[in-house]
């Protein structure tokens, strides 16, 4: 029988050793993925560079064509693909084990069509030099709005059913794309909103980067504090209950903590699809169902595979993100739902 201390000793050392080899991955990454581009530059240079710029090493003789490139045009859409990637994989963790559905995420709930509602009114009413500040603001208010909308419709009595939940998010979700069909209708610049909502970081700036990683960070430190509670809930509502957890107090403050992270991600990059569904399911098996290690190995695999999904997008002439994550979703959406077939997901 093996003892208590030790299976949690083996578990710590587990989870330690998963976050290191994705902390290394990340790293390996960013140096790979700002090679790639229509003008490709040698790893060990960029290697060389950023080493020089964190007086890690001297100096090195490297064409300034080459530094433009790292630090104003790829490093920006790496460090902004990280935070968009660190916030729906995290919003997407945090209403799967809320509502204990493996295809609940920031869109289907209908977050993300109220947060990209919010930031097309900024676009289309607001004057275009206040972007920078409005559109994360709209979009956040968009996506707050959403989320009272749907928890009030949802709600029976002081309760709030999961399926009816999940129901109302997908019916509100499609009525705010009749409004963003509508809104581009009426739009004069139909050009800038069409790519804005296919989702990409064409215009990846580190202003936008700096206005990102405050929400993104708070909101993913908010959010972990109520990882014990997310592992209590998926023994069920009443064991949580039992355990001195009020479960319908954590899910609003989770579900606003989501709207504020989703919205954070989508302000600046559009709608980028399918990241919150497939990167929990990926990770899970990776580090088992554990709250306290999934949230932060979600984190890092979103991040990784949102720079690698810009790179692919940079090789292939600058695609829109959100058409290749969709590539990658839309079949893994269609698996899970043969999977639900054989039984509970979450067990």
């Amino acid at each position: 029988m093996v003892k208590p201390k030790t299976a949690y000793l083996k578990k710590f050392i587990h989870w330690k050793m998963v976050m290191v080899y994705l902390i290394a991955i990340l790293g390996v990454s960013v140096v790979l993925t700002t090679a790639i581009g229509p003008v490709y530059v040698p790893p060990l240079e960029i290697v060389s560079l950023l080493g020089s710029k964190l007086h890690l090493c001297e100096a090195a003789s490297i064409p300034h064509k080459y530094e433009v490139i790292i630090f104003q045009i790829r490093l920006p859409r790496i460090f902004l693909g990280l935070l968009v990637g660190l916030s729906l994989a995290t919003a997407g963790t945090t209403l799967q084990g809320l509502f204990k559905n493996p295809m609940a995420d920031p869109y289907i709930i209908g977050i993300a069509s109220g947060a990209a509602v919010g930031a097309v009114f900024s676009m289309l009413m607001l004057p275009s030099f206040l972007f920078i500040y409005t559109r994360p603001f709209m979009a956040f208010l968009g996506a707050m709005f959403t989320t009272f909308l749907v928890y009030n419709i949802a709600k029976v009595g002081r309760r709030i059913p999961v399926d009816t939940l999940l129901l109302t998010g997908i019916a509100i979700s499609l009525f705010l794309g009749a409004v963003l069909s509508f809104m581009m209708f009426v739009a004069e610049d139909l050009h800038s909103i069409f790519f804005w909502l296919m989702g990409g970081f064409w215009l990846a700036n580190w202003t936008q980067v700096k206005i990102t990683v405050l929400p993104v960070f708070v909101s993913f430190f908010l959010i972990y504090i109520f990882a014990k509670d997310l592992n209590a809930m998926l023994l069920g509502e009443e064991s949580a209950q039992t355990l001195g957890i009020n479960v319908e107090a954590a899910k609003k403050i989770l579900l606003i903590l989501s709207a504020f992270i989703t919205a954070a991600a989508v302000s600046f990059v559009g709608t980028i699809g399918f990241v919150g569904l497939i990167i929990p399911h990926i990770t899970r098996i990776l580090v088992g169902p554990d709250h306290r290690i999934l949230f932060p190995a979600s984190a890092l695999v979103g991040g990784i595979f949102l720079v690698w999904t810009d790179a692919l997008a940079r090789l292939l002439g600058e695609m829109p993100v959100g058409i290749i994550t969709a590539f990658f979703g839309a079949p893994f959406f269609i698996y899970l739902l043969r999977k639900r077939k054989g039984g509970p997901y979450f067990t």
